[in-house]
């Protein structure tokens, strides 16, 4: 997973962001953002957060493709990929982390629908956090995010960040 500690989301770049964040950066706070929805959603907050911090480990073989990118590309199917990753793993490993994806891929429970929500609300929150420090072309990533929520949690953290500065999201949420 250094891989992904070192990996940029290439997504921000189209924006026109210089330095934005890592894949891994994206995912801790995805496994947060969804542990923090599934206790607002009755959901089990440890699974919600496990399958968003398993979410984009498989950006670790074929990189982060834009969306734009994804019209030209045929990539491999993310379950495909984490076999692959994990083909030499512990066979406990192996078999757990197939099923987190496979899980986070095609199911629908609510510790999917948060760890999905989270992973769109985050990238909301980090377009915001770019538009404070001057990056103009974020929106269409803010509208995108916002139209996938499902969850009544996920829309009230998105009207709270789109409605507060960071100063005070931070001052409201971390008392």
């Amino acid at each position: 997973m250094g891989v992904l500690k070192r990996a940029k989301r290439s997504g921000w770049w189209v924006a026109g962001v210089k330095d934005p964040e890592t894949i891994a950066e994206h995912s801790f706070r995805v496994g947060l953002i969804a542990s923090v929805l599934a206790m607002m959603e009755g959901a089990d907050p440890a699974r919600a957060a496990l399958l968003g911090l398993w979410h984009d480990t498989q950006e670790t073989r074929v990189g982060d493709i834009p969306h734009i990118g994804r019209r030209y590309l045929d990539a491999a199917k993310n379950e495909t990929v984490t076999a692959d990753q994990l083909s030499a793993a512990h066979p406990a490993v192996r078999a757990g982390g197939q099923r987190i994806v496979e899980e986070y891929e095609n199911g629908d429970s609510p510790e999917v629908v948060c760890a999905r929500d989270a992973d769109r609300l985050e990238c909301l929150v980090q377009a915001v956090e770019y538009r404070e420090q001057g990056y103009a072309n974020v929106q269409e990533w803010i509208d995108s995010s916002l139209a996938g929520l499902r969850t009544a949690s996920a829309k009230a953290l998105a009207d709270a960040a789109l409605n507060m500065s960071s100063v005070e999201w931070q001052r409201t949420y971390l008392r």
